[in-house]
């Protein structure tokens, strides 16, 4: 349970004790989160020291999601990304070792699900790296990706759905892969926790039951409901009105 990065302004005095240097930032979230996502990964590659120097800052079962480049999934035709899926998955995050989480390819809200494209795509993810296995979670942003094709191409290639739980996305609930990925994205400022008790309760049994393979009820699902697997389950909690994220966050690893 967690939230994207570890680094806005924001968060300082509401989140971060007064006057935590920033240098502290990651290893006070790794005191009070589980996980979080890279988003500079998204932006530029990074360094592998830099990767084990935020490894050994955080405690044991601490994981982080590394959000993939855009210059992978920001393409129009991404089947012909296969060098720089490589490029990305060498640039060294393996130096994260057991806290390494899954792999997010996020792409923009206009890209429609082409079958053909998508299908190479997934065929392009590797499955290992360095030597260690990689867990990978897509998030399609448009409603073309609500199709039971979809859905079972990510589960014939043991790829994870993202739920996006989101005003501006559809959300695509299928369970796929061997993980749970969903992101959160309905923080109100009004709210100390982002969210109320009540939808905090709720998203904690919602979590409880991913994470025994249950699908949630009252959902669109694409797809016919899979039996229950037990799944590892990632809950982060991203925009709306970010600076209650990590609260949100905090707030429901109470309530599991």
């Amino acid at each position: 349970m967690g939230v994207g990065g570890w680094d806005f302004d924001p968060w300082r005095g509401t989140f971060f004790p007064p006057g935590l240097p920033k240098a502290k930032q990651l290893e006070y979230a790794g005191t009070q989160l589980t996980a979080t996502e890279i988003n500079a990964t998204y932006y530029k590659l990074q360094k592998p020291e830099l990767f084990a120097k935020w490894a050994k800052a955080v405690p044991d079962g601490f994981k982080f999601a590394v959000k993939a480049s855009r210059f992978c999934t920001n393409r129009k035709v991404l089947g012909e990304g296969g060098e720089g899926i490589e490029r990305f998955c060498a640039q060294g995050f393996t130096e994260l070792g057991d806290k390494l989480g899954p792999i997010l390819w996020q792409f923009m809200g206009t890209k429609r699900f082409d079958p053909g494209d998508f299908g190479v795509f997934l065929k392009l993810l590797p499955r290992t790296q360095d030597g260690l296995e990689l867990q990978h979670a897509v998030e399609p942003r448009h409603e073309s990706f609500r199709n039971p094709e979809f859905v079972a191409m990510a589960r014939a290639a043991g790829v994870a759905i993202v739920f996006a739980d989101s005003a501006d996305y559809p959300c695509i609930p299928d369970l796929s892969g061997g993980i749970v990925y969903a992101r959160l994205q309905r923080c109100i400022e009004e709210e100390p926790t982002g969210y109320s008790g009540e939808a905090l309760d709720r998203w904690a049994l919602i979590a409880k039951g991913w994470s025994r393979g249950e699908s949630p009820a009252g959902y669109p699902y694409a797809a016919e409901v899979p039996p229950p697997q037990a799944r590892d389950t990632y809950v982060f909690f991203i925009s709306g009105a970010k600076v209650r994220a990590p609260l949100a966050a905090r707030a429901l690893i109470e309530r599991l």
